[in-house]
């Protein structure tokens, strides 16, 4: 494991980093005046070079991206959200975090009941094609990731406290690189950053913002997972809680979610159907981009965008669909539509009865109709 790096004030690095292909030196941008901020232009001045020499090096690293939020691989729903951050440090994919996705979070302290109904709800919500936000943590959020890790094509993405490189708890350290081989492990702090409580608030409002919705599995009355849940409603996100015994501590903070107006769900289908319109809204952005209920920009992550995109996407998807099972890049290359694009037009047309999933692999329902949605 990195050896932590000493506290460096992330924004100032940020903007270091960013100002001119991350290589720009400090005194480029401080002679152009770019930040127009003199406080900021004061604590650019004093970022240690050791801190931006590691951040520039992990960089180097294969598989490593800073990703700024003008960026076009910068996560639509996350630049929605309130207060996203500067850049997101990315292990991984960067075209993970733009897959449909719910986040699965809760107690560090879980039940065995809690971790079994976090496999259960984490893998349904897999195979139907949703990835799964989480913040590594012990407990509930390991379950999640796992759960995602075991399900063939299933992709998590881990959103840190600390640095990208820096697992917590340590004996995530395997997970972490697992979740960074399959899906994406991201942060906005400078690689080496240790954990600090002040963090974790910060973290959970990536987490919420990257999601259609959060599951609240298992949290007591005073909880991390219920921040997460409350920057989700505030970001325009479904909450769905799982409610428990009266007796356990672990079911107050669902609980009072639920009466303060989270969905109450027993079964991974209900979370499906919660998220279906906000789903529905992401995979008409991908399809028609004059659409005024998209709540995303139609572009994905890398690619040039072709006006119009209208229905004929969806048409192009529905006849690369047969009887046979088709595995996701299959699809792709069919189509040739971008893994980020197929995924929401895919969990738009499986919510709508048009399309079973199973083992990561599409096809159409025997009772689905002949067109696009």
């Amino acid at each position: 494991m990195p050896t932590p790096a000493p506290p460096v004030d992330p924004l100032p690095l940020l903007r270091l980093i960013l100002a001119g292909g991350r290589r720009a030196s400090r005194h480029e941008l401080l002679r152009s005046g770019g930040t127009g901020d003199a406080g900021l232009q004061a604590r650019i001045a004093g970022v240690p070079a050791s801190a931006l020499d590691r951040a520039l090096a992990w960089l180097d690293g294969p598989g490593h991206h800073l990703v700024g939020s003008e960026d076009p691989r910068y996560p639509a729903l996350l630049r929605q959200a309130p207060h996203p951050p500067l850049a997101l440090f990315i292990d991984g994919d960067p075209d993970a975090l733009w897959q449909p996705a719910v986040a699965v979070v809760g107690s560090r302290n879980a039940s065995a009941a809690g971790c079994e109904n976090t496999r259960r709800f984490a893998g349904a919500l897999c195979r139907g094609g949703l990835a799964i936000t989480s913040g590594l943590a012990a407990g509930i959020d390991a379950a999640a990731h796992e759960a995602a890790l075991a399900w063939p094509g299933g992709r998590t993405v881990a959103v840190l406290g600390t640095g990208v490189d820096v697992a917590y708890p340590r004996y995530h350290a395997a997970l972490r690189e697992r979740v960074a081989a399959s899906g994406a492990v991201v942060s906005e702090h400078p690689p080496g950053t240790p954990p600090r409580a002040g963090h974790f608030p910060g973290r959970n409002r990536i987490v919420a913002g990257l999601s259609l919705g959060v599951l609240v599995v298992e949290a007591a009355a005073r909880s991390g997972a219920l921040i997460t849940a409350r920057l989700a409603a505030e970001a325009g996100r479904e909450v769905f809680a799982i409610p428990g015994s009266i007796h356990h501590p672990l079911s107050r903070g669902c609980h009072r979610l639920i009466r303060e107006g989270a969905q109450l769900v027993e079964d991974p289908a209900e979370v499906l159907a919660g998220i279906a319109p906000l789903a529905g809204r992401l995979a008409l952005s991908y399809g028609a981009v004059d659409d005024p209920g998209a709540v995303v920009d139609p572009t994905p992550p890398g690619a040039a965008r072709s006006l119009p995109a209208s229905p004929t996407d969806h048409d192009r998807l529905w006849d690369a669909l047969g009887a046979d099972p088709t595995p996701m890049d299959i699809l792709a290359v069919r189509t040739g539509l971008t893994p980020a694009a197929l995924s929401a037009m895919l969990l738009a047309m499986e919510l709508d009865g048009r399309v079973a999933v199973e083992h990561g692999r599409y096809a159409r329902r025997s009772t689905g109709g002949g067109e696009a949605a």
